[in-house]
């Protein structure tokens, strides 16, 4: 199973940069042992909620034709928390993009502190360097349907909503 640790894109300019949000509850497993007696996201989740903004922001490039790895992490800090209740806001900006491979710089920030910034790093995989596996990269990224994550400000409906 593939976890997805975005909720919704909130703004996708091709090949430049994007912004998506994860709402952050209770009734997410994962913080009821992260700590006890003060939920917190673990850092681990928030830093695969950026890698996820950006590595989708660079499969768009070659419309997903490539298989797009988290290769390394360079630099990371946190400089806070999020706690249910808040609304984690995930900004990806594409700094580099190359036939094997590319790099963002990103955000995680709750209303107006920022929580955790720094970069990633993100590979392109053939089939022979994924072991001869055969890789859709659309069922790899958007496995069960979720391609609909990359509707900005979309209802339900399909009509535009108001922002």
């Amino acid at each position: 199973m593939r976890w997805i640790w975005i909720d919704r894109f909130v703004e996708f300019v091709d090949g430049s940069h994007a912004k998506a949000i994860k709402n952050v509850t209770l009734a997410e497993e994962h913080l009821h042992d992260h700590f006890p007696g003060f939920p917190v996201m673990p850092q681990s989740l928030m830093l695969e909620g950026m890698a996820q903004t950006g590595g989708i922001l660079l499969g768009k490039v070659n419309n997903f034709s490539l298989v797009v790895i988290l290769a390394k992490v360079p630099k990371m800090t946190f400089h806070s928390w999020a706690i249910p209740g808040d609304t984690l806001t995930y900004s990806a900006k594409l700094i580099d993009a190359r036939p094997e491979g590319g790099m963002v710089e990103v955000q995680a920030h709750v209303g107006e502190r920022l929580v955790a910034d720094g970069e990633i790093v993100f590979a392109h995989v053939d089939e022979q360097g994924a072991g001869g596996v055969k890789i859709d990269q659309k069922n790899f990224v958007f496995s069960m349907r979720l391609l609909g994550v990359m509707d900005v400000g979309k209802a339900g409906d399909g009509g535009v909503l108001n922002q």
